[in-house]
């Protein structure tokens, strides 16, 4: 997610900088996208014809000083529930490098919100977060927290208790909720044993949102081993949807024997275009137009060996027609499909938005183009999303300028939800809470223990109703 370079930074927004057009469409109305009826577009962002969502006509309205961490729109506020480095509720320090995250709500009407923390320390500094007897791996210094957050008479959010609920990963990035009440938390690097690590990584696991106290990391070994990102779970189905974090990725789904345990195994397969193998969604994609989807399966997802390559799964799916997107980042499921991002993708490199919808009855698989960003004036390196209980997406941006959180109307219209004035690190692990009135969002913060950028994790609350969240 994050952790890029400057110079990947600076050959995007070259090549973006020859890009023109900006291609829009529906989120999750099931409609295409349209051509005509573009509206005008705020001059200072740099375009003169694209589709953007009025205050009361999806958005919100101009962004102003809401706090000394974000601005919002009027007439919303926020409040921050905890920073890096604070004490826990065991006496231990909050680690920092806040990213994915969900919401779950509890029987007691608390709410759960489990948060990954994308540590990114070597192996001879990283230390563990948790409890050494219940770390995956003792030299790692990922983890996942778990924030109890109870509502006061006003609808304000308060912090009840946190504590870490797994430790010993590395490179938590995102990650998904499960139907049945858990975290799905991802490690982004394959690094192992050969690099000094003292087990192997780039594995998926699993946290109950309803444990009080720490589980003991187990990998899930069948849902693969490679450069993982975030997941989606159909309800429907319980398939889990997994994207892969890499310029040249997958997307993958994993079937489990059973439903709700993951653990007792299943088949890992990858997206692949019906008749077109190998077919690069990269460029030359038109907003809109559906493609049918077929599956090819992953023979072992789980390679073995000390120092494998970060492709050596994606290379099993390509071999046997797998697609090929530009590093595919968030993943959300929402209105029956399955949204994600493909940060670097489109003809700008500057990001795509997708939906995967599963077949039915009466017609297969499909994916189609929803959005196309021109430029990063536009929508800079989508990574995280999520949908809104109100039928809009948010969008986390986690580009080299200004952090935005971005959202898109149903109607395939952009607007301005936040912005971090914070520090210059990215927006991640955006969520609602059950009932839709809070927006949990992370401010990243430095993926190094001891980093000059804090991390937080706020909650906004506002008239949702006015927009299109």
């Amino acid at each position: 997610m994050t952790g890029q370079s400057q110079d990947r930074r600076t050959f995007v927004r070259t090549a973006a900088g020859a890009a023109s057009g900006l291609f829009l469409a529906p989120s999750l109305t099931g409609l295409v996208a349209r051509s005509s009826g573009v509206q005008a577009y705020d001059l200072a962002k740099g375009h003169s014809a694209v589709r953007w969502a009025a205050e009361g006509a999806g958005g919100y309205g101009v962004l102003q000083q809401a706090g000394p961490e974000l601005l919002l729109p009027e007439g919303f506020t926020y409040s921050v529930l905890t920073r890096n480095g604070h004490p826990m509720s065991d006496g231990s320090p909050t680690p920092g490098a806040f990213d994915g995250m969900a919401a779950f709500g509890m029987p007691d009407g608390t709410i759960r919100l489990l948060r990954n923390h994308e540590n990114r320390d070597a192996p001879l500094t990283a230390h563990v977060k948790g409890d050494p007897s219940f770390a995956y791996d003792a030299r790692a210094g990922g983890a996942v927290s778990t924030l109890e957050i109870r509502l006061g008479a006003s609808g304000a959010p308060e912090l009840v208790r946190d504590f870490i609920s797994l430790n010993g990963t590395i490179v938590n990035c995102a990650g998904g909720p499960t139907p049945w009440g858990s975290w799905l938390t991802c490690e982004e690097s394959v690094s192992g044993r050969a690099t000094g690590w003292g087990q192997e990584h780039g594995y998926i696991f699993e946290v109950p949102s309803a444990a009080n106290d720490e589980v003991k990391a187990t990998p899930i070994k069948a849902m693969g081993r490679f450069v993982h990102e975030a997941v989606a779970v159909d309800p429907r189905s319980g398939i889990v949807y997994e994207t892969e974090d890499q310029q040249t990725s997958g997307f993958y789904r994993y079937r489990p024997r059973r439903r709700d345990s993951l653990a007792e195994g299943g088949r890992l397969q990858m997206l692949a275009i019906r008749d077109r193998p190998g077919y690069d969604t990269a460029t030359g994609q038109v907003v809109g137009r559906w493609l049918p989807v077929t599956w090819v399966d992953i023979d072992d997802p789980d390679p073995a060996g000390r120092a494998i390559h970060p492709l050596t799964v994606y290379r099993q799916g390509t071999a046997k027609g797998g697609a090929r997107f530009a590093r595919l980042e968030g993943c959300w499921y929402g209105d029956g499909s399955i949204y994600f991002h493909s940060t670097s993708g489109g003809d700008a490199q500057v990001g795509q938005v997708w939906r995967y919808q599963p077949g039915s009855w009466f017609r297969g698989d499909r994916l189609v183009l929803i959005f196309e960003s021109p430029s990063p004036e536009i929508l800079d390196y989508p990574d995280n999303i999520t949908v809104s209980p109100r039928g809009g997406i948010v969008i986390c941006e986690d580009g080299g300028g200004d952090q935005y959180l971005r959202g898109l109307t149903p109607g395939g219209e952009l607007f301005d939800i936040a912005k971090n004035v914070l520090n210059p690190t990215e927006f991640a692990g955006a969520c609602f809470s059950p009932d839709g009135n809070l927006l949990f969002v992370n401010i990243m913060g430095s993926t190094r223990d001891g980093g000059p950028d804090g991390s937080c994790t706020v909650a906004i609350r506002g008239p949702w109703e006015r927009g299109a969240l």
